[in-house]
């Protein structure tokens, strides 16, 4: 499997945009920061083709701590749910 980040991204858009690499990069952190700020918002991304990011909290619960075998309870905690969009998932599956 092969891996991309942030600076394959900036090259790739920089190229097919026609855009300097700068200006690319700073295109990139606009769309990263607006998607992160309103995911800290609460409020869920929708790109169409693409998918859903959607703001989760997971519940505190019960666990056990594999060093000492004791009941703890874990925290609750924060993520991000994505969900392909339907045309994005048949591509992914021809």
């Amino acid at each position: 499997m092969k891996k991309i980040n942030k600076l394959d991204l900036i090259e790739v858009v920089a190229e097919e945009a026609h855009l300097s690499k700068k200006d690319a990069a700073a295109a990139i952190a606009v769309t990263f920061e607006y998607i992160k700020g309103n995911l800290l918002n609460n409020t869920e991304v929708s790109i169409s083709t693409f998918g859903s990011f959607t703001p989760i909290t997971k519940q505190s619960r019960k666990g056990t701590d594999p060093t000492s075998h004791k009941q703890i309870i874990i925290s609750e905690k924060k993520s991000v749910s994505f969900k392909p969009s339907r045309i994005f998932k048949d591509e992914l599956n021809k």
